[in-house]
């Protein structure tokens, strides 16, 4: 531990094993089921789709799209955000090492690698744990560059965040974070002029992003103002344990690490500042949640780090048969070194059912081949399907085995060729029609849209709602992660429900009143692939 090689190299080699056990996890859920079916559509197709929607991601999929390419499946989907998490807990032991040495740089990047959150990236089909990678690295070059003080140095570190913030713009505010960090440090004139032209040129090379997405903001719709409830969350998930002993012991060591005022100086603008921003500017429109910040952990790992190391070097100084322990001593350092390292197993394996917990396709938001599962027991070849509502369709997109040869009565154009996300639909008008002509359908529905309270603003989604409440009543029902599989079969002439208007508020057919009307109920939205 004496070099700057082993502090990074331990924690890169136990990166991988947390992120690649249970990594096939059997099952996708919606996010990771929009990376891989938009991954797999050609060049074209792709850059036609960023131009209506889900631009933030763009560079994301255009990389995924060559991953792919090798060969399309979840376990190659999500093995880009393991090899992100191994570099961001080697960068992250770099940083460590350049700022308070040895010690603390292996107890950093081992802390970032065993938090849960970390893992639960690691593990996901998106571009998170390669935004956190491209936050640690743009940070250490930022190091690197204001210790050299030339203008070449600065070249790297902007095109690193450059590329970073296009992998997702909401990583932008990492330059207010080292903005901070170099005012904390006091550095000269000319570096600031070396930074600022670097980041600088990294937000023009973000405006057209910007430009494009803010046309598509309904993306993130589903977002709420955040309190403090989740600012809490936020500081229990940036802990290697979010409750007991691992959580308070982190929270006091990050206190006492606060004393190291160069790691401070990097780390905690990092761990405050991108949060406290989107945190803030979500009480006017929400852009908050915390994998959107995930590369700020890098800064908790940090100052838990460097607490634990001033508590280790006050110990190395505690007199014995009064003599004093010299902290630089060979053995002392080893000695605390293995401790940290032992602590470190130890809240791993306290915190082993919360991973292992992290590891079950249930613990996501839902669970695509389950769903996909259950239609395939149930469907039949030429059986009429309605998804209520459409984004439903990212089962039969991610897994096609289940739905293959029915009829998806309401698709007008497939989602490749209409530039979507899940297809085009057919107007409201068409729709009643093409229902019309069947006796039964089967009806995908997410649990909410079964709600009476779900009044959704799309004009098809409303008629879908409506024919099945008039026409059609329920013969069977099955449910699984969230999914429910309706059959749905015409009533006979004397069933005919009466008008519309008549019908009390609350009931199913309610989704038809204008959005406006009274009895109308509000709308609930559904997280999009932001």
């Amino acid at each position: 531990m004496g070099t700057g090689v082993v502090p990074v190299a331990v924690p890169m080699a136990v990166m991988p094993g947390i992120g690649l056990w249970g990594l096939d996890r059997g099952g996708m859920w919606g996010d990771e089921s929009v990376t891989f079916q938009v991954a797999q559509r050609t060049v074209p197709q792709i850059w036609r789709l960023l131009h209506d929607v889900d631009a933030v991601h763009g560079l994301y999929y255009l990389f995924m799209h060559a991953v792919l390419t090798v060969h399309p499946s979840e376990v190659v989907l999500r093995l880009p955000s393991v090899c992100a998490a191994t570099a961001t807990a080697g960068l992250v032991a770099a940083l460590g090492v350049r700022l308070a040495g040895p010690r603390v740089g292996l107890w950093a990047g081992l802390l970032y690698a065993i938090t849960p959150m970390t893992g639960h990236y690691a593990q996901e089909g998106r571009s998170y744990a390669l935004v956190a990678a491209g936050v640690a690295g743009a940070t250490l070059l930022l190091l690197r560059a204001v210790e050299a003080a030339t203008a070449r140095a600065w070249w790297p570190y902007g095109t690193v965040v450059a590329l970073t913030c296009l992998l997702h713009e909401l990583a932008v505010p990492v330059l207010c974070a080292h903005a901070l960090t170099l005012a904390l440090l006091r550095v000269p004139r000319e570096v600031w002029s070396g930074w600022g032209r670097a980041a600088g040129a990294a937000v023009l090379v973000m405006l057209p992003l910007v430009w494009v997405s803010q046309g598509q903001s309904g993306q993130v719709a589903w977002l709420v103002t955040p309190g403090w409830d989740r600012a809490e969350r936020l500081v229990r998930n940036f802990s290697p344990g979010p409750a007991g002993v691992a959580f308070w012991g982190a929270l006091l060591l990050m206190a006492v690490g606060l004393r190291a005022r160069r790691l401070t100086a990097v780390a905690l603008p990092l761990l405050v500042v991108p949060p406290g921003i989107l945190m803030t500017v979500s009480q006017v429109r929400p852009l908050f949640h915390d994998r959107y910040v995930l590369y700020s952990l890098a800064g908790a790992s940090l100052l838990v780090a460097a607490g634990a190391g001033r508590v280790a070097g006050a110990l190395g100084r505690v007199r014995f048969d009064g003599r004093r322990v010299r902290v630089g001593g060979r053995r002392v350092r080893a000695v605390l070194g293995v401790a940290g390292v032992l602590a470190l197993i130890g809240t791993f394996l306290h915190q082993l059912p919360v991973h292992r917990q992290d590891r079950s396709a249930a613990h996501r938001p839902d669970n695509l081949a389950a769903v996909s599962a259950l239609a395939l027991r149930r469907l039949r070849p030429g059986d009429p399907v309605l998804f209520v509502p459409s984004v439903g369709r990212l089962a039969a997109l991610a897994y096609p085995k289940g739905f293959r040869q029915v009829r998806d009565i309401a698709l007008r154009e497939s989602a490749p060729r209409s530039g979507t996300l899940w297809g085009r639909e057919a107007t409201p008008g068409q729709l009643r029609h093409r229902l019309s002509s069947v006796d039964r359908v089967w009806v995908v529905a997410e649990a909410y849209a079964l709600d009476p309270g779900w009044s959704p603003r799309d004009p098809v989604e409303r008629a879908k709602l409506a024919v099945l409440a008039e026409e059609f009543t329920v013969r069977e029902e099955h449910a699984r992660d969230g999914v429910v599989l309706r059959l749905h079969v015409r009533r006979e002439a004397a069933e005919v429900p009466p008008s519309v208007s008549h019908v009390p508020p609350g009931s199913a057919t309610t989704a038809r009143l204008p959005a406006n009307h009274p009895a109308a109920p509000r709308a609930r939205p559904r997280p999009g692939p932001w």
